[in-house]
């Protein structure tokens, strides 16, 4: 996948966990398959184009984001087996470190790279604005639901499987949440996690569907499906299952 970046550096709006890239009018002709962004050497991402894509009709966009010693190829694998039969582009980038930067010294260099692998995929297909979303699991989703409250006028939608917290350093739009965390998670405690913060989003007025499910820090393929179901035909009522 060859670099078409248009985006200048910002390192002002980057370090306020701000995102620049806009899905534009313009696009080039890029192609469906499985493609390394090839931004950078060493960490870098991958994207995800489903064999049906048409250029003449927009489609959603995932940004998934991996947990802590992770990689964007097991974030590319939570939606992974679902691309081509719903029709969505995933885009899954690399940390910079071990973990995201919020975590490891404050917001800036992956804000950075994700605006460039953002700009990257808007350059070449054409996507959907109203259907933009982030999510990730355990530290990739305590990442999403921060950097996606940050930039709500970006992202529409955000799915956020096992989170340890949600820690804006502002607060844009209103995007709608999907919160999903096993009962028997040891690595990140849901009561401690998800059930100390949903609450505080609901009263904030975000609009959030909460699932909880018997079993532990993992994504289970039925709620991958569910949360990706959610996206596409968003839910408009908070409910918390079990």
């Amino acid at each position: 996948m060859q670099n078409h970046l248009q985006l200048e550096p910002n390192p002002a709006f980057h370090s306020a966990g701000r995102l620049l890239a806009r899905p534009g009018a313009s696009i080039a002709a890029g192609s469906a398959g499985f493609h390394p962004l090839a931004i950078e050497h060493g960490r870098d991402g991958f994207l995800l184009v489903p064999d049906g894509y048409d250029p003449s009709h927009p489609v959603p966009l995932a940004v998934m984001l991996h947990g802590a010693g992770g990689s964007a190829s097991q974030a590319v694998g939570l939606l992974r087996e679902m691309v081509n039969a719903t029709g969505v582009i995933v885009l899954a980038p690399d940390s910079r470190l071990q973990t995201w930067d919020m975590l490891v010294g404050g917001w800036g260099p992956d804000v950075a790279f994700i605006d460039r692998a953002l700009e990257q995929v808007f350059s070449r297909y054409a996507i959907d604005s109203s259907r933009i979303a982030i999510g990730g699991f355990s530290d990739g989703a305590s990442y999403s639901l921060s950097l996606g409250l940050a930039n709500g006028d970006l992202f529409s939608h955000i799915l956020a499987f096992s989170p340890g917290f949600a820690a804006p350093p502002s607060q844009s739009g209103e995007p709608l949440i999907y919160v999903s965390h096993g009962t028997k998670d040891a690595v990140l405690p849901i009561s401690s996690c998800s059930r100390r913060f949903v609450p505080i989003l609901t009263e904030a007025g975000y609009d959030i569907t909460y699932h909880e499910f018997d079993g532990p820090h993992a994504v289970p393929p039925e709620i991958a499906l569910e949360a990706l179901t959610w996206f596409l035909e968003p839910t408009t009522t908070t409910r918390i299952s079990d």
